[in-house]
């Protein structure tokens, strides 16, 4: 872990996604941060010390499919990506996402596919509860929003964690989509290892880019006031982070499928809503313990 001390910052953007308004100032207290995202390995010594399962490993609610017979729900699985042929509506996620049985950290394609040789990838198809039961064996919590914006920025204002452009002069500093999405990727068409690429400012891997990652935050359509927000009796934003009405939290950092023709999140700024029980093949985490 990488010690931050903390500080005020300008949080958010007003040039891109409607929910990454206002910009406004943000203070966060020092706090320890993950070198880089969880891995399979380390999630392999959790599960093995534990005997955790994860929710993409457990027989579906029938509670949570009123009219579907029990005998009717699919077998335990997760959301799996798969390239199209060729261009389709990009509006319609469902054309490159699919439900795939037996798909979970340990078998991330499927029950076909393995971790043998992704030992040093980021853990995928981990619900928020699968994290925070990481986090809690491991003596640490997951990040505030801010907290990973923060740590993200690394004392940058720019757009990019790196500067103005998203490429600059040609280079990739990040695993994102290279090319038309969601067929034509000439970049590394999945996760890379850890430590990949070059780390920030702070020494922190992958902050942007390979998977997006799970924070404590509520997921609200613009930028909440910091003060009408919860704080704790140190005077910081809630770190229990009670989820939305629809149990949303905020995801940081964007992914390997995150591109400028279709989503321009990989930015310290961007963000995005996902439901607490959902696990995909682009979902990841690191943790963080307070100083």
């Amino acid at each position: 872990m990488i010690l931050l001390e903390g500080g005020r910052f300008r949080m958010g953007s007003d040039a891109f996604y409607p929910d990454e308004q206002p910009v406004h100032e943000r203070t966060v207290a020092p706090f320890w941060i993950d070198e880089t995202p969880v891995t399979n390995a380390d999630y392999t010594r959790f599960v093995g010390a534990t005997g955790y399962v994860t929710v993409a490993e457990r027989p579906l609610d029938p509670a949570l499919f009123p009219g579907v017979p029990a005998d009717e729900l699919p077998a335990p699985g997760s959301m799996v990506f798969t390239p199209t042929g060729g261009p389709v509506d990009l509006r319609d996620w469902r054309q490159w996402w699919r439900w795939q049985e037996g798909a979970s950290w340990r078998h991330p394609l499927g029950p076909d596919s393995s971790i043998a040789d992704r030992l040093l990838h980021p853990v995928v198809h981990v619900a928020y509860e699968d994290a925070t039961a990481y986090a809690s064996w491991a003596g640490k919590r997951l990040p505030t929003e801010a907290e990973h914006e923060f740590a993200s920025r690394a004392g940058s204002t720019a757009e990019f964690a790196w500067g103005g452009k998203p490429y600059p002069g040609g280079a990739y500093l990040a695993n994102t989509w290279l090319g038309r999405f969601p067929f034509g990727n000439e970049g590394v068409g999945g996760t890379s290892p850890v430590g990949t690429y070059p780390p920030n400012a702070y020494g922190l891997y992958d902050m942007i880019g390979n998977v997006w990652e799970w924070t404590s935050s509520p997921y609200t359509a613009r930028h909440v006031d910091p003060a009408a927000m919860a704080v704790d009796a140190g005077g910081r934003e809630n770190l229990l982070g009670a989820p939305t009405a629809d149990g949303r939290r905020v995801l940081k950092g964007g992914s390997h499928l995150c591109s400028p023709d279709y989503c321009l999140r990989f930015r310290p700024a961007a963000r995005s809503p996902q439901s607490d029980d959902s696990a995909t093949t682009h979902i990841g985490f690191r943790c963080v313990r307070d100083a």
